[in-house]
């Protein structure tokens, strides 16, 4: 029996925001790559209380990346930055003040708002059609931009007010695929799980995730193309003017 679509959850990185996209932008700025002034951030906030060689910050950085990389994949566990900079400090044996290390921490999570990366294209306006359709929400990853910066750049695209409720991974403490996100979208949106449909560009976190809990999804391939195959999802929507249309079909 067909089941009506009564909301739709959005993943936000390579969804609704194109990831990287703000790379070039600093490089004409003249400013380094994110992954660089991240570890200089890091060497000057530490040398400000004691000589620290900028290669062994640099190690130390790269080890806490790749281990959330491990958590994040592994256990569905995306670590708040202020977690990851906590491991970065224990590794490297060295505290920093509070003053300094709330400094740093703000540096790392704003970031992408100094210099902001461009939304997926079509995006903007598909979601801005689909306000009041269908109920809305995010359910999206933070890596180094919180969810309360990234509800701040969706404000700045003015698409915030398009969502009913938002599902920030270091907010509610896990990351897609764990069923607790879909679920959490779902009792937000006052549906049932069953009820949503999930649009997102990962088949093993957005599509699997989704159907896993018994939602429906579609693999939006627009910025990032699939490394994986999307057997699961109920469509696949390589352009978001067909989005409404897709929807609509199921």
């Amino acid at each position: 029996m067909p089941r009506m679509v009564k909301a739709l959850t959005f993943d936000l990185w390579d969804t609704v925001i194109h990831d990287d996209s703000d790379e070039p932008k600093r490089k004409a700025l003249g400013l380094p790559t994110k992954a660089a002034q991240r570890r200089i951030l890091a060497h000057a906030a530490l040398a400000r209380h004691g000589a620290i060689d900028r290669a062994l910050v640099d190690a130390a950085f790269d080890t806490t990346d790749a281990a959330f990389r491990e958590v994040w994949y592994g256990q569905s566990v995306t670590w708040p930055v202020r977690t990851r900079v906590g491991v970065l400090l224990k590794g490297l044996k060295r505290d920093l003040p509070k003053a300094d290390l709330d400094e740093f921490i703000d540096a790392l999570e704003r970031m992408e708002l100094e210099v902001q990366p461009d939304p997926v294209p079509g995006a903007i306006d598909a979601i801005k059609a689909l306000k009041g359709k269908y109920k809305m929400a995010v359910i999206s990853d933070a890596i180094y931009t919180p969810g309360r910066n990234l509800r701040r750049l969706l404000e700045m695209w003015g698409i915030k007010d398009c969502f009913d409720h938002f599902v920030f991974s270091d907010e509610v403490g896990c990351s897609k695929p764990d069923p607790r996100c879909f679920t959490e979208a779902a009792r937000g949106l006052g549906v049932a799980v069953t009820d949503l449909v999930h649009i997102g560009d990962r088949v093993e976190k957005d599509v699997d995730g989704a159907v896993a809990v018994g939602a429906r999804a579609v693999l939006l391939p627009i910025t990032r193309k699939p490394t994986a195959p999307a057997d699961k999802a109920a469509a696949v929507c390589e352009d978001y003017a067909r989005l409404a249309g897709i929807l609509a079909s199921l």
